[in-house]
């Protein structure tokens, strides 16, 4: 299932959300994308009606099979993109935003070269 860049990044920040948490509500997302909570709402219904998340009685969002897919495979191309732009002399904030815009829109070829690089000079990630 195709999502969009901004699906990719909601996924992405539920899922770290998630690891730093342990549960996940839309207020969570507000407050760590600093987006509205309107925002935040319609995203979630769109992931939700998509298959990419659940959301119980008690607004606690769980990504799918789907959504945590899509959420570790952006996690690692941010991972990777980031500490790999660092390694070039980057500064950290600098990085982390720029593999932000990159995990998007690298093809799968050019990241599994920039991945085989990365794990070939520093090891494996």
């Amino acid at each position: 299932m195709h999502t969009h860049e901004s699906a990719e990044n909601y996924l992405e920040t539920i899922l770290v959300l998630q690891n730093r948490l342990g549960c996940v509500r839309s207020v969570d997302i507000v407050n760590e994308l600093d987006f509205t909570r309107p925002s935040v709402s319609v995203a979630m219904k769109k992931l939700r009606e998509s298959g990419h998340v659940e959301v119980d009685g008690d607004g606690h969002i769980t990504l799918t099979a789907s959504g945590m897919a899509t959420a570790k495979k952006m996690l690692e191309r941010h991972t990777i993109l980031s500490g790999f732009l660092v390694g070039l002399g980057v500064d950290n904030e600098t990085a982390s935003q720029d593999a932000c815009r990159i995990e998007h829109v690298i093809s799968q070829k050019s990241y599994e070269k920039i991945l085989a690089f990365v794990s070939k000079t520093q090891g494996d990630i």
